[in-house]
């Protein structure tokens, strides 16, 4: 997956489900999301986010391109990200993920009926 700035990302989330289990990987996002939080106002802002990227790698990207990752996740509108936006924004942007959602939300659908 590429962002503007020419950043690529190799979905590792499909695996880190398979060895960490469901709980030990939604544990690890939420220690990705504390990582990149504003320890005062405990949300993901701009600033927060352009201070802590260097430790994801990511110390190249525009401010520009910082402000679009907070505006995909950011489904209230304030600006940041809190603890759910941030682990449904990576969970968006895990093709596999969404796709193993999908085949399990139609697989228990047509359990169910």
């Amino acid at each position: 997956m590429a962002l503007g700035g020419g950043v690529v990302f190799e979905d590792f989330f499909p695996v880190m489900v398979e060895r960490l289990g469901a709980e030990g990987f939604m544990k690890e996002l939420c220690n990705g999301f504390r990582l990149l939080m504003d320890g005062a106002k405990g949300m993901i802002t701009f600033e927060s986010l352009k201070r802590n990227s260097a430790l994801l790698g990511l110390q190249d990207m525009s401010d520009e391109d910082l402000r679009c990752m907070l505006s995909e996740g950011d489904l209230d509108g304030d600006g940041s990200l809190n603890e759910m936006e941030f682990c449904t924004l990576m969970f968006r942007l895990s093709p596999a993920l969404m796709q193993t959602s999908k085949d399990l939300m139609e697989e228990a659908l047509a359990f169910e009926f």
